[in-house]
């Protein structure tokens, strides 16, 4: 596995930008899959944006065209850049990777074997 450290979020008003990193313990150019997740009390765990080894992006319907995942080999760093931010993006945001091994299919959350602790990201109206 692979050791995760989130950070960024914060609380913000609806419209706004928040960018969330992560930074990785190992190479992220090795790291198959890597991913941003985001968690309500009460609901199960979904995927939001998605990046493969190669850079292959993937997103929930919800944040197309508002959010990005990126990240920097040379930092070992994953990015989640969100825009156009909306209450109902409030949520625990979690970074995770698949590490070692593929190939998995990236947008699934059965892919993942390794996860931060979690970033609060508040949006008010």
């Amino acid at each position: 596995q692979v050791q995760l450290v989130e950070s960024g979020g914060g609380s913000v008003q609806a419209g706004g930008s928040l960018r969330l990193s992560c930074a990785a313990s190992t190479y992220t150019d090795s790291i198959y899959c890597m991913g941003w997740f985001r968690q309500v009390p009460g609901k199960e765990r979904e995927g939001v944006a998605f990046i493969d080894r190669d850079g292959n992006t993937n997103y929930a319907d919800s944040v197309k065209g508002r959010f990005t995942i990126s990240k920097d080999n040379a930092a070992n760093t994953l990015y989640l850049q969100m825009n156009s931010l909306k209450p109902e993006d409030t949520a625990m945001y979690y970074c995770a990777a698949r590490w070692p091994g593929g190939p998995w299919f990236c947008p699934s959350i059965r892919a993942y074997n390794s996860w931060g602790q979690g970033t609060q990201v508040t949006v008010s109206s």
